[in-house]
């Protein structure tokens, strides 16, 4: 019963993000998308999904659907930040930095 409810909750979680996937292929629009909420998100995803593998291995106990949860939204947020800085029309936080940077 509880690796059904793990399998029920890593895939609700897993799903949250197609939505925004989805809007973002068919609009080709990202300007919305806050470009520090996802690099926040990527690097809570990649650090705990981290932080999951390492501790399974040592503990030889595998949580199999969170590395499905985490792999699943991994791949959906590359997508995202590759659309952000694909089909953004306004500069974004980054590429204004990068211009102050590069001006001193």
């Amino acid at each position: 019963m509880n690796d059904i409810i793990g399998w029920i909750g890593s895939l609700l979680f897993a799903v949250c993000a197609l939505p925004q996937v989805i809007h973002t292929f068919k609009t080709r629009r990202t300007d919305d998308l806050n470009e520090v909420f996802l690099w926040l998100w990527f690097g809570g995803e990649v650090l705990t999904f981290s932080y999951i593998i390492i501790d399974d291995i040592s503990n030889k106990n595998y949580h199999i659907p969170l590395y499905f949860n985490y792999l699943f939204n991994i791949i959906l947020l590359f997508y995202l930040i590759f659309a952000k800085y694909t089909y953004n029309t306004k500069p974004t936080s980054l590429s204004f930095l990068l211009q102050k940077i590069k001006r001193k």
